[in-house]
């Protein structure tokens, strides 16, 4: 099945990609990374931990990786309205943090925004545009901060 999009051509701001390295223990990155994303005005209604349930169920020996839910409850809101209540199927915003060698984290988010725009989800108009941009605001604040 050939994609009707070329993923090689994309750039990372073409899908909000953000990473950051926080030189600390995978324990407190995850905590500061909540920190910083609850002051940014996101709520974390979701997070879990793949690589212990991996590790658990299928013995796969992997470092420590967790997902932040991450919400902007108005942005949300605002995402619901544009597109006919289909975003809905990209929630939340993951943010990840996982562990790239002992004290060192790798922090990562990809905006469901602008990926949702390429998926068809949400539409190419200006309202979508303006959320997109809001939401962009949001995320770059609290990656300036971690």
């Amino acid at each position: 099945m050939a994609l009707p999009i070329d993923p090689a051509a994309l750039e990372s701001s073409d899908i909000g990609e953000k990473r950051a390295t926080l030189e600390m223990d995978h324990e407190a990155a995850v905590e500061h990374v909540r920190d910083v994303f609850t002051e940014a005005g996101f709520g974390v209604p979701v997070e879990f931990s793949p690589s212990e349930m991996l590790n658990e169920k299928v013995d796969a020996e992997r470092d420590p990786y967790y997902v932040l839910g991450a919400c902007n409850p108005a942005m949300a809101d605002r995402a619901l309205d544009a597109t006919d209540g289909r975003m809905g199927a990209l929630f939340p915003c993951n943010v990840v943090v996982w562990e790239a060698e002992p004290g060192v984290q790798t922090v990562y988010h990809v905006s469901i925004m602008k990926a949702a725009r390429l998926l068809g989800i949400a539409p190419d108009d200006d309202v979508m545009a303006d959320i997109v941009a809001d939401t962009g605001e949001l995320v770059d604040e609290a990656f300036s901060k971690l």
